[in-house]
């Protein structure tokens, strides 16, 4: 017979010993006191079952409801964001205080030349070193 590897598997197995050793307990007097502890530990087994899955479904209504809660809070998050750049301007520094980066302008790159203007002039080349004696 294969060995039960899943919980389900493991406690039918035990549950299916439990029954044959209370229908047997008349010829098997010497067992009473390890049939009655593993009847008590399959029914706490059974009962931690139910609790996880009871949990299970509270967790996965708990995940939802987190979503949830997290979405709204980002949108709140946000717009309260925008009435602070509002209200100090978007140049304050007193905005780095709540995590947020003031506008301090924004460097411009060098025009490309119009086509057909001369280059700009090349820099002088390095004068190559002398040696002293």
């Amino acid at each position: 017979m294969a060995q039960e590897r899943t919980y389900t598997g493991v406690m039918g197995s035990i549950q299916r010993l439990n029954t044959a050793l209370e229908a047997n307990s008349a010829d098997l007097p010497h067992l009473e006191g390890a049939r009655q502890r593993l009847a008590a530990l399959l029914t706490q087994t059974q009962e931690n079952a139910k609790t996880q899955a009871a949990l299970t479904a509270s967790k996965q209504e708990t995940s939802k409801q987190l979503r949830t809660l997290v979405v709204e809070s980002q949108r709140v998050a946000n717009a309260v964001r925008a009435l602070l750049k509002e209200h100090y301007g978007l140049r304050s520094e007193k905005l780095a205080e709540f995590g947020l980066q003031p506008f301090r302008g924004r460097i411009r790159k060098a025009k490309p030349a119009a086509p057909g203007a001369p280059p700009p002039p090349a820099p002088p080349p390095a004068a190559p070193p002398q040696d002293q004696p």
